[in-house]
């Protein structure tokens, strides 16, 4: 089905690159240029499907299914339960990427709800008055980290080019949950909990978050019935109003206060939040092992990473029995590390950068790159496309970036019974974002995903900062298609950059090793970013992966409580196979 579909975004994409478990049901608690699809279940046989990290969420985006609403519905009303039961993952005061499978018209679209820096930013924001960069921590928690959030803009955007569903209906759940209360869970009280967390983090300092998340100086426990109504009120007018209601107004005017307060206020403006668009942008898809890869392009690095990393792993396997091995699993290493060194050093906001994309993923180039692989005990270097694919090298162009990521995402993955499907990945950046409260909701730190020093040894880092310019993301919402071009999985993850390795593990995993979407999850972590390799060793075959790993040269990092959130949904013959991260809160549930 997808076959002529797939070329066209391919080319679009890569001409445009370098331009200047299943479960059963818990209980609950600016105009598009295209049209609203008319859902129709021609050829789709498999019901549909919602895999989140909470399963009230899950719930919710159940019911919208169950009531006929398609996949952006359900991942919208998933979503706004989230940023209320899941805070300190994602919320409206951050942003998302939205990967969107139409399955009566074979496409795909992926909306970029990414944050965007305040128009009156330079590339020197995070320096002090001495010219010095500040440390990541000062930085995050600032207002100088905030971006203006895109998240409820995604919402409208998606809602008029794909909803079908009455929008105010799509907040009912969260409203509900806020008015009424929702139980504390596990994560968040452990989360709220951390004292390494508390020792660095304002948010049990700063007024309104204290009191929320901390009421008489104690973290909200686990089991606690806790009331948000200015979370609901700010639903609503987004129910009743639109959009328009969080960008102008009073909820407008709260998240300028809060990101302007001092010390180390935002130069946010109102004519920010107004002025801010979702953009739509083509995918970025590969071929390897028999199957099509789509994610998200740049400001994402994960259409490159994802489609580097499973293009070289075929090259390193070719020669290999099918199936899995300790060659597989170095194979998967060695590809992990040549394709984060040149995702470190090429990716970054290609509306203000020339990100070679399409030479990133070029064949000719990774059977090039292939042949760089090094040594166990080797240094990670980006490699040079322009070099290789038309002798005229580019590595110089950029400098070495020193980008710190940290984690505080959530995916969502969602199947309708029309077919059609959305692999969303959400986030404020680092938990809980700036520590900073507006009308029920944190705001997020995202500002911290560039390099906060725009030079290295004299040269331009390409994910500096700007005025208007998103940060480069690790977030990777992914969607695959068989050989026939019909879907077949959708995945994505949280996890900062540590994302690019959660996520293509559940490739690998599903794709070439033959696991099922659950055992693909709870397979240990290998996270092969830099010179040294970090193996979860909580998960089993962990302790023996790490012990292979270092007797074949490896510098290994065993690692305990990785921060993958991974939720999967793969398409079998006989119905769709649904997979939550047990590292996690989440679950996946099936509509007939």
């Amino acid at each position: 089905m997808l076959r002529t579909a797939l070329s066209s975004i391919s080319a679009l994409a890569l001409l445009a690159a370098c331009s200047p478990e299943t479960a059963e049901t818990p209980e609950a608690a600016p105009s598009a240029p295209e049209a609203a699809i008319e859902a129709s279940s021609t050829d789709w046989a498999y019901g549909g499907m919602v895999a989140a990290a909470d399963p009230r969420a899950v719930a919710a985006g159940v019911r919208v299914l169950e009531a006929g609403g398609t996949a952006v519905d359900a991942a919208i009303a998933v979503h706004s339960v989230l940023g209320l039961v899941e805070p300190q993952s994602s919320g409206l005061g951050g942003g998302a990427f939205m990967m969107v499978y139409e399955h009566e018209t074979d496409t795909i679209t992926m909306l970029d709800g990414r944050e965007r820096a305040p128009s009156g930013i330079t590339e020197d924001w995070f320096k002090d008055e001495e010219g010095n960069v500040r440390d990541f921590i000062t930085s995050w928690q600032s207002g100088l980290s905030i971006g203006v959030p895109g998240q409820v803009a995604l919402y409208e955007e998606a809602h008029e080019r794909f909803g079908q569903a009455e929008w105010s209906s799509l907040f009912e759940d969260a409203i509900t949950l806020a008015e009424d209360g929702f139980e504390v869970s596990p994560r968040l009280n452990s989360s709220l909990s951390s004292e390494r967390f508390r020792s660095f983090s304002l948010l049990d300092d700063n007024p309104d978050t204290a009191a929320y998340f901390y009421p008489e100086g104690e973290p909200l426990a686990a089991g606690e019935l806790r009331l948000n109504p200015d979370y609901a009120e700010t639903l609503r007018a987004v129910a009743e109003e639109g959009a328009s209601a969080f960008y102008t107004g009073p909820i407008a005017e709260s998240i300028i206060a809060a990101a302007t307060a001092e010390p180390l206020g935002s130069v946010m403006t109102l004519e920010d939040l107004a002025n801010y668009e979702v953009t739509a942008r083509e995918a970025v898809c590969g071929e390897a092992l028999g199957f099509t890869i789509c994610s998200a392009p740049p400001p994402s690095s994960g259409g490159v990473t994802q489609n580097a990393i499973l293009g070289l792993y075929e090259r390193f396997t070719a020669d290999l029995p099918n199936g899995y091995s300790d060659e597989h699993v170095r194979a998967y290493v060695d590809a992990q590390r040549l394709s984060y060194a040149d995702r470190d050093h090429y990716v970054a906001d290609a509306d203000f950068v020339t990100v070679p994309t399409a030479d990133l993923i070029d064949p000719a180039y990774l059977d090039h790159r292939a042949t760089e692989r090094f040594a166990p005990d080797g240094h990670a270097t980006p490699g040079d496309p322009g070099a290789v694919l038309r002798g005229e090298p580019m590595i110089d162009m950029w400098g070495h970036d020193g980008t710190q990521h940290e984690p505080g995402t959530t995916h969502v993955s969602v199947v309708d019974r029309y077919g059609n499907a959305v692999s969303m990945t959400a986030t404020v950046e680092a938990g809980f974002g700036s520590s900073r409260w507006a009308s029920g909701f944190v705001l997020n730190n995202e500002l911290t995903d560039f390099s906060r020093d725009p030079e290295y040894n004299g040269q331009p880092v390409a994910n500096a900062p700007a005025g208007n310019k998103r940060p480069r993301s690790s977030m990777s919402p992914t969607l695959v298609f068989d050989g026939e071009g019909d879907l077949f999985m959708v995945t994505g993850s949280p996890g900062g950059n540590s994302i690019v390795a959660y996520v293509s593990k559940t490739l690998v995993g599903v794709l070439d090793w033959g696991m099922s979407a659950q055992d693909a999850v709870n397979y240990p972590n290998v996270i092969a970013r830099g010179d040294t390799v970090g193996v979860e060793i909580t998960y089993e075959p962990g302790t023996q992966l790490s012990a292979m790993l270092r007797e074949a040269g490896y510098s290994v990092q065993d690692r305990e409580g990785e921060n993958s959130g991974l939720h999967v949904i793969v398409v079998r013959e006989d119905g769709l196979e649904g997979a939550a991260d047990p590292r996690r809160e989440g679950v996946a549930v099936a509509v007939e």
